[in-house]
């Protein structure tokens, strides 16, 4: 098995991140600043050097101002 930080789902979930921030006319370090972090933790997420756990994906959810559930039905949807 593959462990999931490199799993298509994993990346897929980076990129729908990615794209929402995008979306959200924010850079990785105004995002940082919305979640009291350094810059590096953004980057690392969505070039898939480090995992989020549940807290820390609802936590960037809520500082892009997505649904999680959305964000999740969506990935669940990508083939």
């Amino acid at each position: 098995m593959v462990k999931s930080t490199y799993s298509k789902k994993a990346s897929q979930l980076r990129s729908l991140l990615i794209n929402a921030r995008k979306s959200a006319n924010l850079t990785q370090t105004e995002l940082s600043r919305r979640l009291n972090k350094p810059q590096s933790y953004v980057s690392k997420y969505e070039r898939g050097e480090r995992r989020l756990d549940v807290v820390e994906f609802l936590e960037v959810s809520n500082a892009l101002n997505i649904d999680p559930i959305v964000l999740i039905e969506e990935l669940v949807n990508l083939q």
